[in-house]
C-alpha cells in the first residue's frame, strides 16, 4: 500500500510543479517514447533472466501492493510455532515430531500457524531440518553448516528480483537517451518545416530523456530497495529457524531455543521477550485445554 502512496506522491509532485510552471500534460504523452523505453527495458530483462524471470519480476512487483509480509506479528507467530514444536518433543519425545515433519501441510500442529505454512521456503526448511534432527547422527556444527548452505542458496534466489530491478534502474537513463536520439533524428528530418512542427518534435525527443530518468530514480530504484527489504526480512525469518533448531538439537529448553531465534530479528520487527513469553504461555495453555477436552 505504501508503494502506491509513494508513487502517487512522486507523480503528483512532478505533474503539479510542471503544470503550475505553465506546462501542458498532453505534451508529455509521447506514446512512441513509452514503447521504445518500455519495450527495450522488458527485452533486456528477458535477455538477462529469461521470460520466466520477467514474469517472476512482475509478480514480485505486484506483491508489493500488499506490503511487507514479514511483520512483528509474523515473527511472533514463528517463535510461538517453534516453541510449540519443541515443547511437544520435550514432553512426548522427539519421535512425536516425525509425522508432523513428514507432511507439515496436513499436520494439526502446523495448521495453527498459517503465516508459517504460507511461506513454503520456511516450512520446507523447518520440516526438512527437523527430519535430520529426528534421524540423529549429525552434530550441531554440521547441522549449522547444512542450514547455512540452504540459506545461502535461498539468499541468492531471493536477491534475483532486487538485482534485476537495480540493473533496470541503472539502464533506464540509457534507454531514455536512445529514445531521445531517435527523436532528434526525426526532428532533423523535419528541419526546414514550420517552426511549430520542429518545436513539437524536439519536445517529444526530450520527453524520452525525461522518462528514462524518471523511471530510473522514481520507479525502479525505489522498487529495487523495497524488494530488497522484503528479501532481507525473509532471510531473517529463515535465520530464526536455523538458530532455534540448532539450539534445540543442542538440548536447550524450548523457551531458550526461541530466544536464540528472537535475538536474530532486527529491533523494528522483534517482539519483546515478554510478548514472546506470553504468546508461548497462551499456546501452552490452549494445548493443555485441548488435550483435556480430547481426554474427556
Amino acid at each position: 500500500m505504501f508503494v502506491l502512496v509513494g508513487f502517487v506522491i512522486v507523480f503528483v509532485s512532478i505533474l503539479l510543479g510542471y503544470t503550475l510552471h505553465g506546462g501542458k500534460v498532453a505534451a508529455l504523452m509521447q506514446y512512441t517514447e513509452f514503447i521504445i523505453i518500455g519495450g527495450s527495458a522488458f527485452g533486456s530483462v528477458v535477455i538477462g533472466s529469461s521470460f520466466k524471470g520477467a514474469v517472476e519480476l512482475i509478480k514480485a512487483v505486484l506483491s508489493l501492493i500488499k506490503g511487507n509480509p514479514y511483520t512483528r506479528a509474523t515473527f511472533l507467530e514463528l517463535l510461538t510455532a517453534m516453541y510449540d514444536v519443541f515443547s511437544l518433543a520435550r514432553t512426548e519425545g522427539i519421535l512425536a515430531l516425525e509425522r508432523h515433519a513428514e507432511n507439515p501441510h496436513e499436520s494439526e500442529l502446523f495448521e495453527k500457524y498459517p503465516a508459517l505454512l504460507a511461506n513454503h521456503h520456511a516450512t520446507d526448511l523447518f520440516a526438512d531440518t527437523l527430519k535430520i534432527v529426528i534421524m540423529g547422527g549429525v552434530n550441531i556444527y554440521d547441522l549449522s553448516e547444512m542450514i547455512d548452505i540452504d540459506l545461502e542458496t535461498r539468499r541468492h534466489e531471493a536477491m534475483t528480483v532486487p538485482t534485476t530491478l537495480t540493473n533496470l534502474a541503472d539502464s533506464m537513463p540509457g534507454f531514455g537517451i536512445v529514445a531521445a536520439v531517435l527523436g532528434v533524428v526525426i526532428t532533423m528530418q523535419a528541419v526546414g518545416g514550420p517552426p511549430e512542427q520542429v518545436g513539437q518534435k524536439v519536445a517529444g525527443a526530450l520527453v524520452g530523456t525525461f522518462l528514462g530518468v524518471l523511471l530510473a530514480y522514481g520507479i525502479f530504484a525505489p522498487l529495487a530497495r523495497a524488494t530488497e527489504r522484503i528479501a532481507s526480512c525473509e532471510m531473517q525469518f529463515l535465520a530464526c529457524i536455523k538458530n532455534a533448531i540448532v539450539a534445540f538439537a543442542r538440548g536447550d529448553a524450548p523457551l531458550i531455543c526461541v530466544e536464540f531465534a528472537r535475538r536474530n530479528i532486527e529491533p523494528e520487527l522483534r517482539p519483546s521477550f515478554s510478548e514472546m513469553e506470553d504468546a508461548c504461555r497462551k499456546r501452552k495453555k490452549a494445548d493443555s485445554a485441548e488435550q483435556m477436552d480430547q481426554a474427556a
